[in-house]
């Protein structure tokens, strides 16, 4: 069978298992363990609190610092109120494209790199492959940031990183940082004839946004010198503000979902220092004069790290080597590949697949596309072994 056929053929066992970032991801890294396992790799399966879900962590080839990763997330986003032409959870295969959720985003690496783990099994690797397949990517990076911290106290950590997002092979060397947030308002409720006996939340929470919103401009001044991103700044994006019922209450209640975009961590640490600070010596001092119970909290919903683009990049200078491509590209989307440069990992983002048919109904990924990345896998087990 040949490595495209045995990569199509796991490919759809993947795609059978509705890993869903709500659900179980068990059944999944089971399965990819036992593979793995079967050929002589070292397998971790590192579970999160609950135990319902886990990291796979792998190795092949020697005991030792550095070699490569190959990292995918094992987790899709819901198919609810999608309109399919077939079962999304039934790999189809159509004028060379396989349909299915998480065909492109992204099973269709996970299921390249374990089909090629036999190859790199029985080579004589003087440098390790290792493979970390995490959970909840689409969510908050969950399970890397989880890996992260196992991976931190560790010697034995690899030095490249390839992250296999969708991006029809390119090399993706950059994208900023995804910080959402959730923060909510607690004021006091009254009649909206006395508003001066109440705590009103949705006009905290306006005036909130309102200070936002100006850090938002204060952030187009802070742009790194010859920054390629697009717009070259951080970003801040109110998504909803949501608070009260009827017109003559005064509401008690508020709540305002907001994300930064930072090009740089000292960008996230000003923004959040400063709305903070607003929080504690403007706000409250006035909700908690009429409501000593008022109170205003942020719930961190996800903070994502950016991966910087970095002159010196083995993992960039290596996959182009192996996919021949002269060129690099920044993105919008966010990957886990910051949290693996965090670690002193030289990372890139390349994988099979475009990131515009992720979390559409009737995803797809080219079988084309597939052979391509297995081509770029061969030639990093000659690389490894050489």
């Amino acid at each position: 069978m040949t490595d495209l056929a045995t990569t199509r053929d796991l490919l759809g066992d993947l795609i059978a298992l509705p890993t869903v970032s709500a659900d179980s991801n068990l059944e999944m890294i089971a399965l990819l363990a036992n593979r793995l396992g079967d050929l002589g790799a070292e397998v971790e399966i590192l579970a999160d609190q609950t135990g319902t879900k886990a990291n796979l962590l792998a190795r092949i080839g020697p005991e030792e610092p550095g070699g490569v990763l190959l990292s995918g997330h094992s987790d899709v986003v819901p198919v609810e109120d999608q309109d399919w032409t077939s079962d999304p959870f039934v790999m189809r295969e159509a004028g060379g494209k396989l349909f299915g959720r998480g065909t492109c985003d992204m099973k269709g690496f996970i299921a390249a790199a374990v089909a090629m783990a036999d190859r790199f099994a029985a080579q004589d690797l003087r440098h390790p492959v290792s493979f970390a397949f995490t959970y909840d990517e689409e969510v908050g990076c969950l399970g890397a940031r989880g890996l992260r911290d196992v991976l931190q106290d560790r010697e034995l950590i690899p030095s490249l990183a390839i992250i296999g997002e969708p991006t029809e092979m390119r090399i993706i060397e950059g994208h900023k940082g995804c910080c959402e947030y959730t923060t909510r308002f607690t004021g006091l409720e009254g009649h909206g004839s006395r508003p001066e006996l109440g705590v009103n939340a949705v006009e905290y929470a306006v005036r909130y946004v309102s200070q936002l919103l100006e850090l938002r401009e204060h952030l187009r001044h802070r742009a790194p010198p010859g920054s390629a991103f697009e717009p070259p700044w951080s970003t801040i994006n109110i998504g909803r503000l949501t608070g009260g019922h009827v017109h003559n209450v005064i509401p008690g209640l508020a709540e305002v979902d907001w994300e930064m975009r930072p090009v740089q961590d000292r960008d996230r640490d000003y923004v959040k220092g400063e709305i903070d600070h607003f929080v504690r010596q403007k706000l409250l001092p006035e909700m908690r004069r009429v409501h000593p119970d008022a109170d205003v909290v942020t719930e961190v919903i996800g903070e994502v790290a950016g991966l910087i683009p970095m002159d010196d990049n083995g993992a960039r200078d290596l996959v182009a080597r192996l996919t021949r491509a002269n060129g690099t590209d920044l993105v919008s989307f966010g990957t886990e590949a910051g949290l693996f440069q965090q670690l002193g990992m030289s990372a890139v983002i390349c994988g099979p697949g475009s990131i515009s048919q992720a979390h559409k109904p009737d995803e797809f990924i080219e079988l084309e596309q597939l052979d391509h990345c297995l081509s770029m896998l061969h030639g990093l087990a000659d690389q490894l072994a050489a």
